[in-house]
């Protein structure tokens, strides 16, 4: 059976053998997704990069930490989210997402006309007033509506209390409103 076969959960016991190919299986279904859960967060394409394949030598060096295999995916991204945190909080210069780093989804009118060149535009407004928000904002919205997490999953990461953070998530959604009417 070749590594393509197996499920997730085959791979990282062959990754625990020190199995380089089954390591390379693993980074392959995951990298592209590691990848931009670090460049939403530090809006570097050259550092997410870093940040990413980092990630994924610390998680190959401590797969011993992994107490379940079915788990790795959402350990591997908490390594990402923990150190695209910590290069976002060394930095202070502003940071820019590129617009082929958003995905959008194609449109169809009434007349079943494309709308890709409105939805581009759309794509364009929220990623670029979504950079114009405080940093914690942007990281909070992005960990919340892009990501998926939830506040107590946030709190961890960002290491605040419930209640800061559903402040946090809640006045960053209100800025984010705002800005977009004007823009």
């Amino acid at each position: 059976m070749s590594l393509t076969q197996l499920n997730t959960e085959q791979l990282i016991a062959k990754c625990r053998e020190q199995d380089q190919n089954a390591q390379l299986e693993i980074y392959n279904r995951y990298y592209k997704a590691m990848y931009n859960t670090a460049l939403r967060i530090i809006k570097n394409t050259a550092e997410a990069e870093d940040i990413m394949q980092e990630a994924f030598l610390t998680a190959f060096t401590k797969l011993s930490m992994l107490e379940d295999n079915n788990m790795f995916g959402a350990w591997l991204k908490k390594i990402v989210i923990n150190s695209s945190l910590t290069v976002a909080r060394k930095k202070d210069s502003y940071r820019e997402v590129t617009l082929e780093t958003v995905e959008y989804s194609l449109a169809e009118d009434s007349h079943g006309i494309i709308e890709d060149e409105l939805n581009s535009v759309k794509a364009n407004t929220i990623v670029s007033t979504l950079n114009q928000l405080k940093d914690s904002y942007s990281t909070a919205l992005s960990l919340h509506l892009i990501e998926g997490y939830d506040y107590e999953e946030i709190c961890q990461i960002m290491n605040i209390s419930y209640s800061n953070c559903r402040t946090l998530v809640s006045r960053a959604k209100e800025s984010l409103r705002k800005k977009l009417q004007f823009a």
